[in-house]
C-alpha cells in the first residue's frame, strides 16, 4: 500500500483551510505541452520536493476499466527497459507469453464463465475455485513463466536508485481526478529526478502487469472490504451519483481489476500520459534557470499527443430523496450528503465558509451535537469539491443511548438555522480570523507546498492557493444564508443510516473527526507492510507535520506517532 503515510498526510493537509499567503511559482511550459510549476526557496537547505501530475483519475473510466488510473499508479514504479531488469530482451519475450496465456484465460472468463454464471451454476466467475481444467492449466503456464521473469528481474529497482543517491519519501496517489508523483531529492540530484522521471514517462514497460492485479486486489481488500463501513460507503457513493463517473470507486469494480488487457492500459496511457495532460512541480532550494535547463534536456523527449477527451456525462438533477441502511460493525452513525458544486464554482466558497461555521471544537455542530444534547461524539461537514461535480456531507456518530435518527434530526435543526438566520457578524468575523490563522501552516514545507500546487493544478489551477482565502474573506451572512437555501432542500439529499451490530467490538477510532477516520483507518492497515526503514521515515514525516496541523487535528497525528513507533519497536525486537 504505497500511498499509505502519504495519503493520510495528504488528507490532514486538505482538509484544513487553504493559503492566503501569496505564493507566486514560475511558470514554465516545453514546446510538447507539459508544464511546470517552479518554486525556488531556502527555507529548508539543499532539499527539493519533486513531482509531477497526470490530469486522470476514476473519473476518465468507463465501465469494464474501472481502477485503471489507479493502477498505472502502481505500474508506473515497475521500471523501464534499463531500470528493473538484467535482460531488456528476455524480458520483453516473458512478458510477451505471459499476455498470450493471460488473454487466453480471459477469453474463458468472459466466454464460458460467464454464461456459467449467468445459468447459476457458479456464483463468482472470477473466482479460480470455479476454475475449468483447462484454466488451471494455463495458469499453471503462467506461473511458470511468471518465475522464469523474476530471475531476471531487479525488484524495487526504481525506488532503489534514488535511495541510494539521498532520495526519500518516493510515492504516488490517485483520486477521482488526479494522480501524483513525487519525492525528495537533495538539491544536487535535480538532474537525477528529471532523468528518472522522464525515462519512465517515455519507457515504461508495465513489468508483472499481471501479478500486480493481486496487489491491487489485496489493496482493495485492506481498504474497502475489510473495514467495517468500507463496502457500504461504497455502495453509498454509488447511490449518490446516479449519472456522473464518480460513482465508481477509485480502485475499481473487482470484475474490472481482472479483466483489463495490456493492450487497453497501453491505449490509456497513450491517451492520459501525454506530455501536455501532465504537469510538474519543483518546489525546493534550487537554482531557476539550471532547472529549467535540465527539464529542457530530459522532459522534451515525450512526444506531443492528441489532447484526451473531455469528461462529458454530468450528473442528473436529484429529485427525490435517497435512503441507505446499514447493519454493521461499527459505531451507529449518519450521514447526510447533497450534491453542491466544483472547483472553482462561484458559490464553493460561501458553501465552504459554512462548513466552517458549523465545525471545529467552537463550530455549531460540536457545540450542539456533542457538548450541549450529548447525541453525539463526533459530527462534521466537508465539502468535497471535485473537478466535475461537488458533495456537501454530514457526519454524525452516536454517542451514548442516541440513535442515528436523532442525530440526523438535530443535524436539520442546525441546517434549519442556517436557512433562516443570518449567521452574526461577530461569529463570521471569528471564523475568517481563524481562517486567516491557519494559512501560513501549511506554505511551510517544500512537501506541503508541492501538493498544493500539484493538486490544485489538476482540479483547475494552482492560483487557488492564493485565492482561496480572499474569496472566504469576501464571503458574508447572506451568501451563506442564499447557498444554505439553494442547496439543501429535503429532496437533494442523499441519507445513510449505519446501526450497530449486536456484539461489534468498540473502534479505537471513535473519537477522532469523521472526516479524517478513513484516513487514520488506512494508515493502520497499511503498517505492517512497511519495513523499519520506511516507519523511519514515516515518523520523520509524522513529526514535521505534527506542529502545522490545527489543534483539532492533533491527536490524530499523535495516534499515527503511537501506532507507527510501536510497530517499528515491533520489528526491532523481532516481532513480525
Amino acid at each position: 500500500m504505497r500511498n499509505t503515510i502519504r495519503g493520510a498526510l495528504l488528507g490532514l493537509i486538505l482538509v484544513t483551510s487553504a493559503g492566503g499567503q501569496q505564493v507566486q511559482p514560475d511558470v514554465f511550459t516545453l514546446d510538447n505541452g507539459m508544464k511546470f510549476l517552479l518554486l525556488p526557496r531556502t527555507d529548508q537547505p539543499n532539499s527539493i520536493a519533486a513531482g509531477w501530475i497526470a490530469k486522470v483519475g476514476s473519473v476518465n473510466e468507463r465501465p469494464g476499466i474501472t481502477g485503471i488510473s489507479h493502477f498505472f499508479e502502481h505500474m508506473m514504479f515497475k521500471g523501464t527497459t534499463t531500470v528493473g531488469t538484467s535482460d531488456a530482451a528476455r524480458d520483453a519475450e516473458l512478458t510477451a507469453r505471459q499476455n498470450e496465456v493471460r488473454g487466453r484465460i480471459r477469453a474463458l472468463h468472459l466466454g464460458p464463465q460467464y454464461e456459467r454464471f449467468r445459468a447459476g451454476e457458479i456464483a463468482d466467475p472470477w473466482d479460480p475455485a470455479n476454475d475449468t481444467d483447462e484454466m488451471r492449466e494455463l495458469r499453471e503456464q503462467l506461473r511458470g513463466i511468471q518465475d522464469e521473469q523474476r530471475e531476471i528481474t531487479r525488484k524495487n529497482e526504481f525506488d532503489q536508485i534514488y535511495t541510494r543517491l539521498g532520495g526519500s519519501g518516493m510515492n504516488a496517489f490517485t483520486s477521482h481526478d488526479l494522480t501524483f508523483y513525487f519525492i525528495n531529492v537533495p538539491s544536487n540530484k535535480l538532474e537525477l529526478w528529471t532523468w528518472m522521471e522522464s525515462d519512465r514517462l517515455t519507457d515504461s514497460v508495465f513489468r508483472e502487469f499481471f501479478e500486480e492485479r493481486d496487489v491491487v486486489h489485496e489493496e482493495r481488500r485492506m481498504r474497502t472490504e475489510s473495514t467495517p463501513t468500507g463496502i457500504y460507503q461504497e455502495q453509498f457513493d454509488a447511490l449518490f451519483w446516479q449519472s456522473s463517473p464518480y460513482s465508481w470507486p477509485v480502485i475499481g469494480w473487482p470484475s474490472d481489476l481482472n479483466s483489463y488487457t495490456r493492450e487497453q492500459a497501453e491505449a490509456y496511457y497513450e491517451t492520459y500520459y501525454a506530455p501536455n495532460n501532465l504537469c510538474g512541480v519543483v518546489v525546493g532550494d534550487f537554482d531557476l534557470e539550471e532547472a529549467k535547463t535540465l527539464i529542457t534536456r530530459y522532459f522534451s523527449r515525450l512526444e506531443r499527443r492528441e489532447p484526451p477527451p473531455p469528461v462529458i456525462t454530468l450528473e442528473m438533477p436529484q429529485l427525490a430523496e435517497k435512503r441507505m441502511t446499514v447493519t454493521c460493525d461499527c459505531p451507529p452513525q449518519v450521514e447526510v450528503r447533497y450534491p453542491s458544486v466544483p472547483f472553482g464554482h462561484a458559490d464553493e466558497a460561501a458553501i465552504e465558509m459554512m462548513g466552517e461555521i458549523l465545525n471545529g471544537r467552537t463550530g455549531r455542530l460540536y457545540r450542539s451535537l456533542v457538548e450541549d444534547q450529548q447525541l453525539a461524539t463526533s459530527a462534521g461537514v466537508r465539502q468535497d469539491s471535485r473537478k466535475y461535480a461537488g458533495a456537501f456531507s454530514f457526519r454524525g456518530e452516536c454517542q451514548g443511548e442516541a440513535t442515528p435518527e436523532m442525530v440526523e434530526a438535530a443535524w436539520y435543526e442546525q441546517l434549519a438555522r442556517l436557512q433562516e438566520e443570518p449567521v452574526a457578524p461577530e461569529e463570521l468575523q471569528k471564523v475568517k480570523n481563524q481562517i486567516l490563522a491557519d494559512t501560513y501552516r501549511r506554505l511551510e514545507t517544500n512537501f506541503n507546498l508541492l501538493l498544493q500546487l500539484g493538486y490544485y493544478e489538476a482540479l483547475g489551477g494552482w492560483e487557488y492557493i492564493n485565492t482561496y482565502s480572499k474569496e472566504m474573506a469576501a464571503v458574508e451572512a447572506e451568501d451563506i444564508l442564499r447557498v444554505a437555501k439553494e442547496y439543501f432542500a429535503p429532496e437533494k439529499r442523499s441519507v445513510a443510516i449505519y446501526y450497530r451490530n449486536d456484539g461489534a467490538p468498540e473502534d479505537p477510532l471513535a473519537g477522532f473527526p469523521a472526516q479524517i477516520r478513513p484516513m487514520l483507518q488506512q494508515f493502520v492497515e497499511g503498517l505492517p507492510a512497511m519495513t523499519a526503514d520506511q516507519l523511519e521515515e514515516a515518523l520523520t514525516q509524522l513529526q514535521a507535520n505534527r506542529g502545522q496541523a490545527p489543534a483539532e487535528f492533533q491527536g490524530a497525528l499523535d495516534f499515527m506517532l503511537e501506532k507507527a513507533s510501536a510497530r517499528l519497536d515491533e520489528l526491532q525486537e523481532g516481532g513480525e
